[in-house]
């Protein structure tokens, strides 16, 4: 469901532009100014537009480190928003999970990984490109 619903999004979003869609109307889809502060489950679940049982899920493969406030409650600083907003565009873009643990991991190794994570993502983009093809072809 909540990839239906961004995917609503981002379609309305580019039906607002002509021809291809700036990175701006993207980035705008989800806003994260406001995590500058810590953030609860339920908060960063309505920023998203996903379930907290998918950032819970999340956290559990290991694709987001969450911190926990003084009473035990998940707390969500702007770093692990910033991850999401990534992990919820690469799921909305079709990108499998184990793809995304693979380049997750390799963002956590640290910078000497950034060829590696390119290419991920190089081929993420044929890929995709591909499947438009294929849809307009089909359309």
């Amino acid at each position: 469901m909540a990839t239906d619903d961004l995917m609503s999004r981002a379609l309305a979003a580019l039906d607002e532009v002509d021809g291809r869609m700036p990175a701006e109307v993207i980035h705008r889809l989800v806003d994260v100014s406001a995590a500058t502060d810590p953030m609860t489950i339920t908060e960063v679940a309505d920023l998203l537009d996903i379930s907290p049982h998918t950032l819970r899920y999340y956290e559990r493969i290991g694709l987001v480190e969450v911190g926990r406030d003084a009473s035990g409650h998940r707390s969500y600083d702007a770093q692990a928003v910033r991850r999401l907003v990534f992990l919820t565009r690469m799921r909305l873009s079709g990108m499998a999970m184990r793809d995304l643990q693979h380049y997750m991991r390799l963002a956590d190794e640290g910078d000497d990984t950034v060829p590696e994570r390119l290419d991920l993502l190089l081929e993420h983009r044929d890929t995709i490109r591909r499947r438009l093809r294929e849809l307009t072809l089909s359309l």
